[in-house]
């Protein structure tokens, strides 16, 4: 697969202002380049549907990448990560289910820290697990209901907290030390419980850690993201014009489908829709501080999203079309975890080549 960045003109029509010492980069809905300004291209697929069992996956939930390139994948059914070369080939296997030291119970993320360690984020223990990245297990820090941990150079974790009472869930993200003691919160939001009422798609906060330990968050109910330097101040606001995307009326039915199956909405249950999708869905960055919106903008041809492309001074650069979500960026490479037709998964690496 061979996937060309769009470009319409090399010069950034957006404007950079200072309000209240904080500095606002606001951009037009057209990215500065609309020429073919990178290529992404397939580079190595990790798994096999019938064959090796050490390249078999039950249940692929997330992927973390060290600096030698080497890719760990983690297996959400098996509770265990299994962990390839720069080549793919198999090295070694971490983890196994149970309830003692090291152990893992139901992990949904990994993550590899700037201070080479694996931290897995153990929601069934409600535990992050420490590994040193050969395997051998180091600790475990007692966490209550978060989610994607992000660790800077400092040994710090950006996590999302969750608080749970019966008329509401409220989200909090927050920025804590090595131990889990909270430094600061960042944002919070929060969503109504109401029985037999559905709100669908509702706005979430999404972040990450930039390799200079500065924070990029954002709200999706607007386009708009903050950039936090490492004691929690905002130094600079990214904002981006852009066209809201109505939600359509096959998605509309996929979503009741799935939840309701093909009995359809049960009479005594409500479903509140809004016009238009959130401004994005989520955001990754790259290790040279790039920032990958996932939009709701899809391509011609349907089977693709758009993502759009900031630099690190916040500037809207270009937008890549692609079929699945980016987990990691590292080092011009891009992994994702894909699937076939019949279900099986795998993880792929693309290689990236930038022309600006």
């Amino acid at each position: 697969m061979l996937i060309s960045c769009q470009k319409q003109n090399s010069e950034w029509k957006g404007k950079i202002e200072e309000e209240d010492g904080v500095i606002v980069v606001k951009n037009p809905k057209e990215p500065m380049y609309s020429e073919d300004v990178c290529s992404i291209k397939e580079e190595l697929s990790i798994g096999e549907a019938d064959g090796r069992e050490e390249y078999m996956f039950s249940q692929i939930i997330d992927v973390g990448i060290d600096d030698e390139e080497n890719i760990y994948i983690l297996d959400f059914l098996e509770a265990h990560i299994k962990v390839f070369n720069k080549s793919g080939e198999h090295l070694r296997t971490i983890g196994r289910r149970g309830q003692g030291p090291g152990e893992i119970q139901r992990a949904v993320n990994i993550y590899i820290t700037p201070s080479n360690e694996i931290l897995i984020n153990d929601r069934g223990a409600r535990y992050f697990h420490f590994f040193t990245l050969g395997g051998e297990y180091i600790r475990s820090v007692y966490q209550s209901r978060l989610s994607r941990p992000r660790v800077d150079a400092q040994n710090n974790i950006v996590a999302r907290s969750t608080i749970m009472d019966r008329a509401e869930v409220r989200f909090v993200l927050k920025k804590f030390d090595s131990e889990l003691n909270e430094l600061y919160t960042i944002f919070s939001y929060r969503s109504e419980i109401t029985p037999k009422i559905y709100n669908v798609y509702p706005a979430q906060c999404f972040w990450d850690v930039r390799r200079d330990d500065s924070i990029v968050w954002g709200y999706a109910d607007k386009y708009e993201f903050h950039i936090l330097d490492r004691s929690g101040q905002v130094i600079r606001k990214i904002i981006k014009d852009y066209e809201p995307v109505e939600i359509t009326e096959e998605e509309k039915q996929n979503w009741v489908k799935n939840i309701f199956g093909d009995n359809g909405v049960p009479p005594d249950v409500k479903v509140n829709w809004d016009k238009y999708h959130n401004a994005f869905q989520f955001l990754n960055i790259d290790d040279v501080g790039r920032i990958f919106v996932h939009t709701y903008e899809k391509t011609t041809e349907g089977g693709s999203y758009y993502y759009d492309v900031f630099n690190s001074e916040g500037k809207y650069i270009t937008k890549v079309p692609l079929k699945t979500r980016p987990q990691v960026f590292k080092k011009s490479r891009l992994y994702t975890i894909e699937e076939d037709e019949e279900g099986f998964q795998f993880v792929k690496k693309y290689k990236i080549t930038w022309k600006y």
